[in-house]
């Protein structure tokens, strides 16, 4: 008897295994969203802390986008959520982003996020447009470094 539930549990792992991925989704390195901005994410610490810089392709400004910094953290798990604030250093805006590193069948790393920003007002009556919120995801712009 106890043969055939072995071999049950180990066909329905196996069944089930296929679904799963045991590759870690980790933050660490570059990354491009779908409109084209770049961030880098430098070692996460083991509280799950990590900072780095984000340079944003999406700007409605005339001064020079620079590489802002951001600073979030993020739950040690296999595919991690995590959230971060980008401190926009060229413009009187916060941006929050939070989401999700997925790995797929195929070893591919993916970032689903929401984000909101919140532009400067310059008067409480006139904040009742001063957050946007959107999507993005990115994808690995360069191999992660250990």
């Amino acid at each position: 008897m106890v043969p055939t539930t072995s071999l049950l549990l180990l066909l329905g792992l196996a069944l089930l295994a296929p679904g799963l991925s045991a590759d870690q989704c980790v933050l660490t390195g570059s990354w491009t969203n779908d409109l084209g901005s770049n961030m880098t994410i430098m070692a996460v610490n083991n509280n799950g802390e990590f900072a780095g810089t984000f340079h944003t392709a999406v700007m409605t400004t005339t001064k020079e986008i620079k590489a802002s910094p951001l600073v979030g953290i993020q739950h040690i798990k296999t595919q991690p959520t995590f959230g971060f604030t980008v401190n926009w250093n060229f413009t009187d805006s916060t941006a929050v982003f939070t989401g999700q590193c997925f790995v797929d069948t195929d070893g591919k790393e993916t970032l689903k996020t929401m984000w909101l920003l919140q532009s400067h007002a310059n008067s409480i009556k006139d904040d009742w447009n001063a957050t946007t919120v959107g999507t993005d995801t990115f994808t690995r712009l360069r191999k992660r470094w250990e």
